[in-house]
């Protein structure tokens, strides 16, 4: 572990949007073993095999990076479901953050200002994730910002070598916009 992290707190780092240039970043470390085991991300997958991804700009999503001494240490997204009318209301919370810089706040840091976000300027209603059974951290962070369990995903996805479950979790807008009377 760099030094300079592990004396750092995310009240050293930076959180902004996201930029196209930003993809060659974000793809490393989503990519990188620490970050990779609570993704959807395969280790060791050529950079460029994301870039395309992480390169588009979707006006309908919300996607940040933490940048700490130059270097991009998490990304954190709330991205469109579907393109259908129905579920436009809807978004899925995705976040990476480096190892060093877990468990420091970054991560509720990231989402809060996600859920900023959601709730007060993009009309979201539901947010939706999916995290593995076996991240107590992460599910009570979760827990903690409102989010609540779904339902239990079986065999959902394959983490070194074996098949772990998921847990559906998800939050309502605390206080859904109205028309003022």
């Amino acid at each position: 572990m760099d030094s300079a992290a592990h004396k750092a707190d995310a009240t050293d780092v930076i959180i902004r949007a996201m930029e196209p240039a930003d993809a060659l970043g974000v793809s490393a470390l989503l990519g990188r073993i620490g970050t990779v085991e609570g993704t959807l991300q395969i280790p060791d997958a050529a950079l460029a095999s994301r870039l395309e991804h992480l390169q588009r700009v979707e006006p309908q999503d919300c996607k940040l990076v933490a940048v700490a001494g130059g270097q991009i240490v998490g990304s954190a997204g709330l991205h469109t479901v579907q393109t259908s009318l129905r579920r436009r209301h809807v978004r899925q919370l995705g976040i990476g953050l480096m190892p060093e810089w877990q468990g420091r706040g970054l991560g509720r840091q990231m989402i809060t200002r996600l859920l900023d976000w959601a709730d007060n300027w993009a009309g979201v209603l539901r947010v939706e994730l999916h995290v593995h059974a076996d991240n107590p951290r992460a599910i009570a962070l979760y827990r903690s910002l409102g989010f609540v369990e779904e339902g239990r995903h079986v065999g959902y996805a394959l983490k070194s070598g074996q098949y772990v479950d998921s847990f559906s979790m998800a939050r309502l807008h605390p206080r859904p916009p109205v028309m003022p009377r």
